[in-house]
């Protein structure tokens, strides 16, 4: 969790005009986005209701909720990939769908859905030529946003690599370069921390926080696991029963909320530092009747004759004292003899059973 802010200065070019103080102060005052009365349905199923909220400009904010919830649905209602059942959505002023260019979008599986012979740069050049059809050939002005992007996100040394020579961390932030690299003023990425090293987690967020810091970039993430991005955000969208809410994240930090959102008990723990963690709560007792057994039954589970096991005790010990004495060559040859014998004991007693 983290206070926003202030006095950013835009490090990157963008399509749009650079902001004065003046016109920045203005476009933190208008939301980023907001809902009114939004509803989406899917499949005559109606996924969630009553979406009635805002995102303030300049805010890193997370969508979270269970499974199947509607994360990823709400990011494709922004973009107007799918129609809503009810209300509106406004996106930097203009209806959904309407101002995609001034958002940069980064999906689910990003290194599974593009071609992995493609080099870095060229996958970061498609943020600028992707939407054209046929082979275009770019400019030096193209090449040098995108090593802009890249120098941003850290992979410029990378930019000659294939894709499919980049660890998974890499080639998400070849992805965010991707996202950036046209100058949008909203990022939104699906899951970007899934299936990441903790390392390469600590450099997706460092790259957001960034972005965030410098450009004031307003920032959507959706997510299952907060704790990565405490330290980043300011709000969350989550999804609990049906419908979406926003609110701060001292408000959502909320360990009732949690185990009511995620359906399963959840605590939150502040260190001595003031650092949150959201985690598994203790499970609750479970009324059991115990497996108890009477010693009796137990005698009976272990029906052992006790002389016979005396004797191999005593056999044992014996053979142990032979080995000391020095008689252990007698003792192995009356081992290998009982073999023998007990075969010709049990042939004599067949042959009488026979006869």
């Amino acid at each position: 969790m983290r206070t926003s802010p202030t006095n950013r200065k835009p490090t990157m070019n963008r399509q749009t005009a650079p902001a004065s103080p003046q016109r920045d102060a203005a476009a933190h005052k208008t939301p980023a986005l907001a809902f009114r009365n939004v509803s989406i349905k899917r499949s005559d199923r109606i996924i969630w209701r009553h979406g009635n909220f805002t995102i303030p400009s300049g805010s890193i904010t997370a969508i979270v909720g269970a499974n199947g919830a509607g994360k990823t649905t709400m990011l494709k209602a922004e973009l107007g990939l799918i129609p809503l059942n009810s209300g509106k959505i406004t996106v930097l002023g203009g209806s959904a769908g309407t101002t995609n260019g001034l958002i940069g979008y980064v999906p689910q599986n990003y290194a599974g859905d593009i071609e992995s012979n493609l080099t870095a740069e060229q996958s970061v050049l498609l943020g600028l030529t992707g939407t054209k059809f046929g082979i275009h050939p770019t400019t030096r002005a193209q090449r040098a946003q995108a090593r802009e992007a890249m120098r941003f996100t850290g992979v410029d040394d990378k930019r000659h690599y294939r894709l499919s020579e980049l660890s998974g961390g890499l080639r998400q932030r070849v992805a965010i370069a991707q996202a950036l690299v046209s100058g949008p003023q909203i990022l939104m990425l699906d899951e970007p921390l899934a299936n990441l090293d903790l390392a390469a987690q600590h450099e997706i967020i460092h790259v957001l926080a960034k972005l965030n810091h410098e450009m004031g970039m307003t920032i959507q993430v959706v997510s299952h696991d907060l704790n990565m991005l405490l330290p980043i955000l300011d709000g969350a969208v989550y999804l609990l029963d049906g419908h979406p809410h926003y609110a701060q994240m001292n408000e959502v930090l909320d360990a009732d909320l949690l185990t009511h959102l995620y359906g399963t008990k959840v605590q939150v723990i502040t260190t001595p530092q003031g650092e949150m963690f959201v985690t598994p709560g203790p499970e609750e007792a479970v009324d059991t009747t115990p497996d108890i057994h009477r010693t009796t039954e137990l005698a009976h589970l272990h029906d052992h004759d006790i002389s016979d096991l005396n004797a191999n005790f005593e056999q044992n010990e014996t053979t142990a004292e032979n080995v000391r004495s020095g008689n252990h060559v007698d003792t192995i040859s009356h081992m290998a003899s009982q073999p023998k014998q007990q075969e010709e004991d049990s042939k004599t007693e067949n042959g009488q059973e026979e006869a």
